[in-house]
């Protein structure tokens, strides 16, 4: 059978070789010295053997000198692994894995992650890009901890806290008859050339959704989609922070009729609880992502 080993005693046994007495020991720990003898002599009737001679309270014996590094090591690593675990408990520490849709990912995550690593260096983060609906899947299927996206679907799997509305608008060429106006109707966009893409689904139920249905193109990769919008190849609709701001060759025309908004927000189990690390991560983009508006450039 184990010996049972606590580390108070072992950090008195060190407190006295380092005083170099039991009385010096005491007054340094700010203990009795009848409760630190004690808790020695505990210890040594644990062990089987004796730590200290018993003319030369303050000298060790053989034993003692064996076990003295040994107990140094331990208390060492108990000290570390309860400072890792107070970290990890209250955030402060660990590995948070988050998914978001491609232009939350480019648009807001540099900024908003440089700030989360400057207050928690020591938490670890790994961003996958995706599309709403993967990152859904992503959140239910536990491969990530947490998810900033849109969701098409009630899943009674995941939990959806609201952060912010993202305008839908009009990406056409500069050069394009309606490039100059101030914003759009449906109907204006008939007689288009529509090129679909994965939010294209938002005009879906609405007046506009006769756009969506009789599309020329459907596009789901936004380079080749940007491609073809610049080389003139027809228009199409997507958030106004998906849209490339520093692009040359095309334009936003906000979307006023019918003026139709993406919703995002936090996606997250709905029955598995977070990690600290997670809830620390969470807790900062409710806090610096709510309401946000006015997209970085």
């Amino acid at each position: 059978m184990g010996i049972e080993l606590k580390i108070q005693p072992l950090r008195y046994v060190l407190a006295v070789w380092e005083e170099g007495s039991f009385h010096g020991a005491a007054r340094q720990l700010h203990r009795s010295q009848p409760a630190l003898s004690m808790a020695i002599r505990d210890l040594e009737e644990r062990l089987g053997q004796p730590l200290f001679e018993k003319s030369l309270k303050g000298q060790l014996t053989p034993f003692g000198e064996y076990c003295l590094p040994r107990f140094r090591e331990l208390i060492r690593q108990h000290d570390r692994l309860a400072r890792d675990l107070q970290h990890v408990a209250h955030g402060q520490q660990g590995r948070v894995t988050l998914a978001t849709v491609p232009s939350v990912a480019s648009r807001l995550m540099p900024g908003f992650l440089a700030a989360f690593i400057a207050e928690y260096p020591d938490i670890n983060i790994n961003l996958h890009d995706e599309n709403a609906e993967f990152v859904c899947r992503m959140v239910a299927n536990g491969e990530v901890d947490l998810g900033i996206s849109s969701v098409w679907a009630q899943d009674e799997h995941l939990s959806y806290t609201h952060l912010f509305e993202d305008n839908i608008g009009v990406v056409l060429h500069r050069d394009h008859r309606l490039a100059n106006r101030d914003s759009l109707q449906w109907h204006e966009l008939e007689k288009e050339r529509f090129i679909a893409n994965g939010t294209s689904r938002l005009l879906k139920n609405t007046a506009a959704a006769s756009l969506v249905d009789n599309n020329d193109f459907y596009i789901s990769n936004m380079i080749s989609l940007l491609a073809m919008l610049e080389a003139g190849s027809g228009i199409t609709t997507l958030p106004r922070l998906a849209f490339p701001v520093d692009n040359r060759k095309l334009c936003f025309v906000p979307l006023s009729e019918p003026k139709l908004v993406r919703q995002i927000g936090i996606i997250k189990p709905a029955n598995r609880s977070l990690s600290p690390s997670a809830q620390a991560l969470e807790r900062v983009i409710l806090k610096r992502l709510t309401g946000v508006t006015g997209w970085p450039a």
